[in-house]
């Protein structure tokens, strides 16, 4: 396995670790960020897109890591991008209110940035 690969392989893991945090508990999840979901409708938007997304990036991005074939380039472009779009709208989100502190924003914005410029590299290198 190359480099490359095990970085993927990482961000994979990022990406099914939140998917499965946000099938299991997803008012956990939001409550990170000091957000209440008190509503079935709530939990279930946080499961689809906590849970079910972050399950499916992770697997798509197992498919690149593992070879890919021709769509390899295109996922990790794909999953890439929109990492830094999740980080890029953090930026915006600071332009228009400040976080309270580097936890939880911050940090998330760090490895979002990281993952998105981790799958660009790995895409073109």
């Amino acid at each position: 396995m190359s480099a490359r690969d095990a970085l993927i392989w990482v961000v994979a893991a990022m990406f099914a670790g939140v998917g499965v945090a946000g099938l299991v508990a997803p008012a956990r999840v939001l409550a990170i960020f000091g957000v209440t979901v008190g509503t079935a409708d709530g939990r279930s938007e946080v499961r689809a897109v906590y849970g079910g997304f972050g399950l499916a990036v992770a697997a798509v991005l197992g498919v690149a890591a593992a070879g890919g074939g021709e769509a390899r380039e295109g996922i990790l472009v794909a999953i890439g991008v929109a990492a830094a779009g999740m980080a890029a709208g953090r930026l915006v989100a600071r332009a228009v209110e400040p976080p309270s502190g580097f936890w939880p924003v911050w940090f998330w914005f760090w490895v979002e940035a990281a993952m998105g410029v981790a799958l660009l590299c790995a895409a073109w290198a």
